[in-house]
């Protein structure tokens, strides 16, 4: 099959087979060169491999829940959707969500995603009580996060092993709604003192403009919030405190053409968003996929881009040279032009498993159409990352050089060396690791 990640930049041809069993997984581990492939989320080449993809679609069961802890043991190939579609009407949600529910628990594993609270509750893997990882003799062990390889399981984007199963801690909530408070940063300073002055918030986001420029540069919408409660709820809500509005989802049929997305639109949709967000500044409530999930309301949206696709530029930098790198990130985006209008400013707290993205400080996600001037500006924003001691997400990438990764994480060293002394480099292995020397 030809496969490529979200950003659709990366197409390959790969060997994909969709094993029923664990002896039938095991059987494709032995063959060597393998990756699993959960939803295909991942915006570029971590998923695919030419000669040994599996795909999890059909290790998708869910096997008990404890209702008194919140404990949902589920298979890897389980989408977080399903897991919210069946247990927010329960009175549960997911403790830590990505940007899209259409993801696998498996890959949420993989990548140790984060998400809006990360600045207070760490990543995916905080809430993952044990995993169940078939290792590169087809042997499963159970896993928890006192083990050395449960941790370099996280963010370890499918190289240590198969992820089969998953024990997951779900939060207890009283709604399917988020109380949530706008607050309207004129530049970057301000946002970034938005973020720090609550700090206490559980959820906080921004939507930045990277096209601003001057006094303006940075200017952004801060979105905070938090699960309400059924006392929040107006008078006619509480009866049916998990009911909300149904959004409408539509689907791009076709790939927007290349000149769609340009300097000028980008542009003109910024000063628009901007505006309109001014305007609805302060408390409101809003459903739970309205906050969390925004672009999921379109499907297919990576064709907003065209048919050349998108690469996704996200970095993580450490508090202290944040203020400066951001600002100078923002400065160079700006002058060039290529501004992307999904532009998303978040505080991450410490880092904890030993290979994953988070650091404490600041990340920034840019998503950018390939163009002939693409590559030259992402090589130009990589360099100032490197320079202020930051990192890239591996699950959003789908163009680093070897050379910048290394140079930018020097983790990567200790992450070899693991797969190394337990035999994971021939057993498993993804187009991503080998562009990238893991």
């Amino acid at each position: 099959m030809i496969l490529s990640g979200w950003g659709r930049t990366t197409p390959q041809a790969c060997r994909v087979s969709r094993p029923r069993s664990e002896a039938e997984l095991a059987a494709r581990v032995a063959e060597g060169g393998l990756i699993a492939r959960g939803a295909g989320r991942a915006y570029g080449d971590a998923a695919q491999s030419a000669a040994n993809t599996v795909d999890m679609g059909g290790v998708n069961r869910m096997i008990r829940f404890d209702a008194d802890s919140g404990q949902l043991v589920a298979e890897a190939g389980v989408w977080l959707a399903d897991v919210i579609a069946t247990f927010l009407p329960r009175g549960w949600f997911p403790a830590v969500t990505p940007g899209t529910r259409f993801v696998t628990l498996g890959g949420a594993v993989a990548a140790d995603v984060h998400g809006k609270n990360h600045h207070r509750e760490g990543s995916f893997g905080a809430f993952v009580d044990w995993i169940d990882l078939m290792g590169p003799d087809g042997t499963v062990r159970r896993l928890t996060p006192g083990d050395d390889l449960f941790r370099w399981t996280l963010g370890g984007m499918g190289l240590t092993g198969v992820i089969l199963r998953v024990a997951l801690r779900l939060r207890r909530v009283e709604t399917g709604w988020i109380a949530q408070r706008t607050v309207v940063a004129p530049d970057l300073a301000a946002a970034m003192a938005a973020f720090e002055g609550n700090a206490d918030a559980l959820y906080s986001v921004a939507w930045i403009d990277c096209l601003a420029q001057g006094a303006a540069l940075g200017r952004s919408l801060v979105m905070l919030g938090e699960h309400a409660s059924v006392a929040a709820l107006p008078g006619v809500r509480r009866e049916h405190p998990f009911t909300v509005p149904a959004r409408p989802r539509r689907a791009l049929p076709f790939d927007a053409p290349g000149f769609a997305l340009n300097p000028l639109t980008v542009r003109a949709f910024n000063e628009v968003y901007w505006q309109l967000g001014k305007r609805k500044a302060g408390p409101a409530l809003v459903p739970w996929d309205a906050y969390f999930y925004p672009l999921d309301a379109i499907g297919n949206w990576n064709r907003i881009y065209g048919r050349r696709g998108f690469v996704q530029f996200q970095c993580a930098l450490p508090l202290a040279s944040s203020a400066d790198a951001l600002h100078e990130l923002l400065k160079v985006v700006s002058a060039s032009g290529q501004g992307s209008f999904l532009a998303v400013l978040k505080r991450f707290g410490p880092q904890a498993a030993p290979f994953a993205f988070p650091m404490e400080g600041y990340t920034l996600a840019l998503d950018f159409p390939l163009h002939g001037q693409t590559s030259a500006l992402l090589d130009r924003l990589d360099r100032i990352v490197v320079a202020a001691g930051g990192r890239f997400y591996l699950a959003k990438d789908a163009r680093m050089s070897r050379e910048t990764l290394w140079q930018a994480d020097p983790r990567a060293a200790a992450f070899v060396e693991l797969r190394d002394r337990l035999g994971l480099r021939a057993a498993f292995a993804s187009t991503q690791s080998e562009r990238l020397g893991l």
